[in-house]
């Protein structure tokens, strides 16, 4: 009886308050993916403009399929998460060559393809084609655990199953898609992590937590984010207009990225030490060294500086570039490439 109360009001919640977002407009599963691509770890106000900037560049799956990488990661740059972009492309191919450009119906099927988890075959397969299969995400996890009185860890992975056989009971045949976007918008506007609207829910009657005082330890979370800290030292060598950069390779962030030559640490470094790499400084001149740049991430912390070194002889710079494997460009070549937001926001500051 409780379920079947928690449905209506949840779905006559969802009618009333929900967001009027572009992506609910159409039941085509190409802007329903890339919207839950995009959304992933991101908040729906910084993503938005990612989205529309990604439907007006690439209006079909064919249209991202056949652009090349780098400017799809130029598209994203400042979403942060890369991977999701590299998948999204690579996704894209997939579906534009072996399926001729359909997305599998089935949620088992979507799940095969690239950089589709859970989540996303749910969400695709409910909202685009009816299927009932719930999402489950932080908003579901938050959502079930106060009302339903679930205490079971969201930290352990084996709990998943307790959530999403929750979630799969609970979701109308009927409408699915509905059901899906109604609970994940409930977690994020009424069901909030901190200070949730229970005054004003028509959850609250029946709601566990409201009723037990435990908004506050439910979902039941026992792990911590364990942060790395790093620390990036970053050399732009400039000789006649032109930067020295690389293309960041695998296995580390930013894959795929351009960035200057980089010395990096555990621990912070002395300027002395940091500059001690400059040996032959007759043909260098330091122009600048910058204040420390603070870049957070969800498991590291970047702590950067950027020195400008001036090369004043072409075999020096030419010397550098293959010593360091590291390539010339210009600076209005330098503003096209994909490059991470804190590259970005240096250049714009100091050169752009």
């Amino acid at each position: 009886m409780k379920s079947e109360i928690f449905v209506n009001q949840l779905i006559s919640w969802y009618r009333h308050q929900k967001r009027d977002l572009p992506w609910r407009h159409t039941a085509d599963p190409y802007k329903i993916w890339l919207s839950e691509i995009i959304l992933q770890q991101t908040r729906v106000n910084q993503g938005m403009p990612y989205y529309l900037n990604f439907v007006e560049q690439y209006p079909t799956i064919q249209d991202l399929a056949n652009a090349p990488e780098s400017e799809v990661l130029r598209l994203w740059q400042g979403l942060g998460y890369y991977s999701r972009a590299r998948n999204l492309h690579a996704c894209a191919k997939t579906i534009s060559k072996e399926l001729n450009g359909q997305f599998p119906k089935s949620f088992e099927e979507l799940l095969k393809l690239k950089g589709i988890g859970r989540y996303t075959a749910a969400a695709i397969s409910s909202i685009a084609f009816g299927i009932p299969k719930a999402v489950v995400d932080g908003n579901v996890y938050r959502v079930l655990s106060r009302v339903f009185g679930m205490e079971h860890d969201i930290a352990e992975t084996k709990n998943a199953r307790f959530f999403e056989e929750k979630a799969n009971g609970l979701i109308t045949k009927e409408n699915p898609g509905e059901f899906n976007q109604a609970i994940m918008d409930f977690g994020a506007i009424q069901c909030k992590p901190k200070n949730p609207s229970c005054g004003i829910c028509p959850m609250s009657s029946f709601c566990f937590a409201y009723n037990n005082g435990k908004q506050d330890v439910l979902p039941v979370k026992s792990k911590k984010v364990k942060v790395r800290k790093r620390y990036f030292y970053y050399f732009i060598f400039e000789y006649d207009g032109r930067f020295l950069m690389k293309e960041r390779g695998p296995k580390d962030i930013w894959q795929g990225l351009y960035d200057f030559s980089l010395k990096e640490s555990s621990f912070e470094m002395s300027e002395e030490d940091v500059l001690s790499d400059l040996s032959n400084l007759k043909h260098l001149t330091i122009l600048d060294y910058s204040p420390e740049v603070k870049h957070i991430l969800t498991h590291q912390r970047i702590l950067s500086r950027f020195i400008r070194v001036k090369v004043n002889d072409l075999g020096k710079f030419e010397g550098l570039a293959n010593e360091k494997k590291l390539s010339p460009f210009e600076l209005d070549e330098v503003h096209k490439l994909p490059k991470p937001i804190l590259i970005e926001n240096y250049l714009k500051e100091v050169f752009f």
